[in-house]
């Protein structure tokens, strides 16, 4: 089995990296990545816990979005915070975790996949909490893969 941190390759890594921030110019939401081994229990209740321990609840808007892997389980989950939910449907969420699903048993090309959906989310990011000054877009939370 594939550990977390060799998941992706350094190549893929970068590649996602990127369409994390071409997603986040776009929007004040931030974006993060994170990739367990093992999720013992629900990966919904794991990934607020790495939500936490990140800190991405500190964000201005409240805007922060987290995609949890582990690979072992196969389990993932993705999640925001309080400011997304409040504009974002939960059917527009579920919808894209069954399709992210569906994309991962399907396609071989994991990064491929993965950027696709960070796509996705930053076009609604973007609808939803939009940049109105570059200026006043900070980069609040690192863009790199955590493990």
């Amino acid at each position: 089995m594939i550990p977390a941190k060799k998941f992706f390759s350094a190549k893929e890594k970068e590649k996602i990296i990127h369409c994390i921030q071409k997603a986040e110019s776009q929007t004040t939401a931030e974006i993060r990545i994170h990739i367990d081994n093992i999720c013992f229990g629900n990966p919904i209740e794991r990934a607020k816990k790495i939500f936490m321990k990140n800190n991405m609840h500190v964000t201005q808007h409240r805007n922060g979005v987290l995609f949890y892997f582990a690979v072992w389980s196969r389990k993932l989950a993705i999640i925001g915070d309080e400011g997304i939910y409040q504009k974002v449907p939960q059917e527009e969420w579920d919808n894209l975790v069954n399709q992210l699903i569906k994309s991962l048993k399907n396609n071989k090309d994991k990064a491929e996949t993965l950027c696709g959906c960070i796509e996705k989310i930053g076009e609604w990011l973007k609808s939803y909490f939009p940049v109105s000054n570059h200026l006043e877009n900070p980069n609040e939370l690192s863009d790199e893969i955590s493990f």
